[in-house]
């Protein structure tokens, strides 16, 4: 995906977008900004510039508006990521939980550092600042689904099962 010709969506998601237009007046499209991001999201796991000047035209509006929400919000994807992306929470409470050793068995078993997708692009590591799920730590994160009281033999687990 290098250019904007090749950024579209299939007819049915295309569909749904409009829909999701059509919920807001006249003038207010830029409304329907966040439900398309994680529509575009899901087609193709990231947000490239191309895909976001291609949601921009879709809403009629400039594509600085779309990277302002894009970066703001730290649920979307600004580089290409893997299959699973795990965002494991860093703060002191899971810290103090054991999180420190779960999170380096963590990286340990799949081969790479915070930030970095495996070689076989089904795991990306991402940390973030919390997951309000502070009694239940260590915890971690896979789209909606939070995993709690992490060891890691757990986390072993987790990983086998999403490995299939």
């Amino acid at each position: 995906m290098t250019n904007i010709q090749t950024v579209q969506f299939p007819a049915d998601t295309l569909e749904r977008v409009h829909k999701i237009i059509k919920r807001y007046p006249e003038g207010k499209q830029k409304s329907a900004l966040l439900p398309i991001l994680h529509l575009a999201q899901a087609e193709w796991r990231w947000l490239s510039p191309e895909v976001m000047d291609y949601v921009a035209g879709l809403l009629n509006i400039k594509p600085v508006e779309v990277y302002e929400v894009a970066t703001f919000y730290t649920m979307f994807h600004l580089e290409p990521v893997g299959e699973h992306v795990i965002e494991y929470c860093r703060t002191g409470p899971c810290c103090l939980m054991g999180g420190g050793e779960v999170y380096n068995h963590l990286k340990k078993k799949l081969g790479v550092e915070t930030g970095e997708t495996t070689a076989d692009g089904k795991f990306t590591i991402k940390e973030v600042e919390c997951l309000a799920a502070c009694g239940w730590g260590p915890v971690f994160q896979i789209r909606e689904q939070f995993y709690m009281n992490l060891t890691t033999e757990k986390v072993d687990e987790i990983i086998e099962q999403l490995s299939k």
